[in-house]
């Protein structure tokens, strides 16, 4: 998650997070190199003592800042089409949750299973415990299996909502009367956090989102004792 002096992104926690922070760190380089060539004619130009007041055109400078920028283009766009193809990605997922947004709480449906689903509601401030962290704890988590293709249908009852959790970097619209999806591989054991991202009311900051990731074996006693409960 994310810490007060934090100044980069969280923590990678799924393969397309990982595809996401290369292609900042690529798109960052490309801007680094486009500021300091700029900076550097400015500089050229503010320095120098040659002038040239007859040039009316050139044909050869007009060529460069022509294909310069398409190139530098073409290497931006090839690696974001690559990774938004990824993204939609969705083969033979292992399980399938819809989360559905409420004004303000987030509903689990666990669609694999008969009856196994619950809603998740945050924490007020004077409930919570050592070591929890305020506005981002739920009564109940979103506990996944790691390491396996999880589907994320997203809708909402009410108003739009967006269900959100950046070291999985996920996001992705609830709208009402429409059933969008997403997926994703959570590629290490923890909690991940997240909240509402579209303003949907008076208490929009207050419907965190909370994601458990665990090993299988775990997963399927999680399941097995919440059906219990059911």
């Amino acid at each position: 998650m994310a810490h007060p002096t934090q100044l980069g992104f969280q923590d990678a926690a799924s393969p397309v997070m990982e595809e996401l922070l290369h292609f900042h760190d690529h798109a960052l380089m490309i801007v680094f190199l486009i500021s300091t060539l700029v900076l550097y004619i400015i500089i050229a130009m503010v320095s120098t003592k040659l002038t040239n007041k007859y040039i009316l055109d050139s044909q050869e400078i007009e060529i460069v800042w022509t294909v310069l920028p398409a190139v530098i283009l073409v290497l931006i766009a090839l690696p974001s089409l690559r990774i938004l193809y990824l993204m939609d990605e969705i083969n033979d997922p292992h399980l399938t949750i819809k989360a559905m947004g409420h004004q303000w709480y987030w509903s689990y449906e666990y669609t694999d299973y008969e009856d196994l689903g619950f809603d998740s509601y945050m924490i007020p401030t004077q409930d919570l415990t050592p070591g929890q962290f305020r506005l981002l704890e739920t009564d109940h988590r979103m506990v996944v299996p790691m390491e396996s293709p999880i589907r994320v249908l997203v809708s909402a009852e009410d108003v739009l909502h967006s269900w959100a959790v950046p070291s999985l970097g996920m996001k992705m619209d609830a709208v009402p009367g429409r059933l969008n999806q997403t997926a994703f591989i959570a590629s290490r054991p923890g909690v991940f956090y997240g909240q509402c991202s579209e303003i949907c009311g008076a208490n929009h900051s207050f419907m965190p989102i909370v994601v458990e990731a665990v090993p299988l074996e775990h997963f399927e006693s999680w399941s097995s004792l919440m059906l219990e409960d059911a």
